[in-house]
């Protein structure tokens, strides 16, 4: 089985159909679900740009990161300090800003951490995110353990994203575009030489490619593309805190890209919502002869992935490439 089937890289037509049905009920969930409802699905697709932002790491390249929560955080709070106390600002200069704060960061950090390999380069990553946590954690300038509020949600101009169905759609929309542009890359030259470094970096480093510019640059892109998610989590929930940085955030993110599936983006997305729901059904778990079997949802969820993992190690989209694959076979 090559390196790219392994990943799914190539949707089957049966997955493409999956994912153009849930893209149906989504645009049409706001018109049949409460407002509370629509906001937790707004915050799984916000959930599910940063699964994805981080499977250009851990899927197409091979980078495992413990660390991409930073970048998710460090948007979040540029926005925070970008809003004044009594009046919105520009979503169009605050977002570009705010990826840029997100991108720069990841531009320096992974200058030093893309140089080493293996367990190193986990250590690395996760060292660094502590190192960013702690400065926001510690220091009261920043907000510290308290975090910040953000009292206005970023003005669009013709969009009111005060209005929580707008604000769904919006970033319904983005989403939409941010995986139509993951897949676009994915399949260019640049795509290509990070799926070709994460099967044999020493074969495309003798074929020429410099692979340190190669993963630096997703590296960057990635922490951008974290930064927009991490964006659009403040203007949301309208408040940011240093955990939102932690190793609890980068570890749910790893979890979401493994549950769906790796390598595809679309794997990212439905992983996203599998987790965050998974994680609701875990919490509201009853008591039982004595025991709060809801207050040990990380018992369960850990036994959920482990079990995940050895029976269907290309998470959700293999589990239903397989299903659908044995029914074609059973028609034939």
């Amino acid at each position: 089985m090559s390196a790219s089937k392994a990943n799914l890289e190539t949707l089957p037509r049966s997955l493409q159909i999956v994912l153009a049905l849930g893209l149906v009920a989504l645009a049409v969930f706001p018109f049949v679900g409460s407002d509370f409802y629509a906001q937790m699905v707004a915050r799984m697709m916000i959930l599910a740009i940063f699964a994805m932002s981080l499977d250009l790491l851990l899927g197409v390249t091979g980078l495992v990161s413990l660390g991409h929560a930073a970048f998710f955080g460090l948007a979040g709070y540029a926005l925070a300090f970008l809003t004044p106390q009594g009046e919105a600002v520009s979503l169009w200069w605050t977002l570009p800003l705010a990826m840029c704060a997100s991108a720069l960061a990841a531009l320096v950090i992974g200058f030093l951490v893309v140089r080493t390999h293996g367990i190193y380069f986990i250590m690395v990553t996760m060292a660094f995110a502590q190192m960013v946590f702690y400065l926001f954690f510690d220091n009261k300038v920043l907000g510290g353990s308290d975090g910040l509020y953000i009292n206005f949600k970023p003005d669009a101009g013709i969009f009111d994203l005060e209005n929580k169905r707008v604000f769904y759609y919006f970033t319904l929309a983005v989403l939409v575009g941010v995986y139509a542009f993951l897949r676009r890359l994915l399949w260019s030259p640049f795509g290509r030489v990070l799926a070709g470094i994460r099967i044999n970096e020493h074969r495309m480093r003798a074929m020429g490619y410099g692979t340190f510019g190669y993963k630096l640059a997703a590296f960057t892109l990635a922490g951008a593309l974290a930064g927009l998610a991490g964006y659009l989590w403040g203007a949301q929930t309208g408040f940011i805190n240093p955990e939102l940085m932690g190793f609890h955030m980068s570890a749910h993110a790893i979890m979401m890209v493994i549950l769906g599936g790796m390598g595809n983006f679309a794997g990212a997305i439905i992983g996203a919502f599998a987790f965050e729901y998974v994680l609701l059904v875990f919490k509201d778990l009853p008591t039982v002869a004595g025991v709060n079997l809801g207050k040990h949802w990380q018992l369960w969820m850990g036994l959920f992935i482990v079990l995940l993992v050895v029976f269907a190690p290309r998470g959700i989209l293999g589990l239903v490439e397989r299903f659908t694959a044995r029914r074609r076979h059973g028609d034939e």
